[in-house]
């Protein structure tokens, strides 16, 4: 049978001495292998966890559920944000009203990008919103994803360095493996028609788009948020209010 791997997160109720060693000890006995092993923020600890006998997972939790020092929290396949919360030691904060937004600050950068990354490798089409207010890290936090991700970036519409409306494109920047990247306020209010169907014709690629500002492009396209695929906000600080009303047309030619 094929290996798996199992995301464990339990509570420790009491942190007595050789508590990790017995767990350890219990896990070498079913033939379980530690993969990863980490503190969460100081609240809980998680396991990344690989086996080739499901039977066992469900033997491992039964068992646990007898132990009286720790509560198992989590036991099942990992998600992304579980390897990531295990490689890093802080949990990704996610919005439970949808499902879909995850949030960040600027001190979560190396976070942000490591999740970028791995979103990023998966093939096929997908839509990541951005946001965030000017200066904050936006565009650099996806270039460096791309990075990660051994991914080719292409601006599509930007204000990085100085604003940029692309109008076409060259052959290898129209590659479906190519992470696009669009700036939501200029490819929508900036924007002329050779670009708006430069755009439409991106949209439709199976490929990776990465749009900043995705409340400004819904609401001056033709596209909604069920387009998007998840929504990533990047904050200076967590009770920064992300919001548009600086956004002027005489400002449009600044920095994003």
């Amino acid at each position: 049978m094929e290996k798996k791997q199992w995301y464990m997160e339990y509570k420790i109720h009491k942190n007595r001495p050789g508590l990790l060693g017995d767990l350890a000890s219990l896990l070498g006995m079913l033939e379980v292998n530690i993969i990863t092993i980490n503190g969460v923020e100081d609240r809980t600890r998680g396991l990344l966890l690989q086996t080739d006998d499901d039977e066992k997972i469900e033997l491992l939790g039964r068992m646990l559920t007898k132990v009286e020092n720790i509560s198992i929290i989590t036991l099942r396949p990992p998600r992304l944000t579980d390897i990531l919360a295990i490689r890093h030691g802080t949990y990704i904060e996610r919005d439970s009203s949808d499902g879909k937004t995850f949030r960040f600050t600027r001190s979560d950068l190396g976070l942000l990008v490591d999740f970028l990354g791995e979103l990023f490798k998966k093939d096929g089409n997908q839509v990541i919103g951005l946001r965030g207010m000017p200066r904050v890290g936006k565009t650099e936090s996806i270039i460096a994803g791309s990075v990660c991700a051994n991914k080719r970036w292409t601006f599509v519409s930007s204000t990085l360095l100085r604003q940029t409306v692309r109008s076409q494109l060259s052959e290898e920047e129209t590659n479906a493996n190519n992470v696009f990247i669009i700036d939501g306020i200029v490819s929508t209010i900036r924007s002329n028609e050779k670009h708006h169907l430069l755009l439409q014709d991106i949209m439709a690629m199976p490929s990776t788009k990465v749009i900043e500002h995705p409340d400004i492009f819904v609401r001056e396209s033709e596209y909604d948020y069920d387009t998007f695929d998840c929504i990533i906000e990047l904050r200076n600080t967590p009770d920064e209010e992300i919001t548009y009303e600086t956004f002027t047309t005489a400002g449009l030619d600044g920095e994003f």
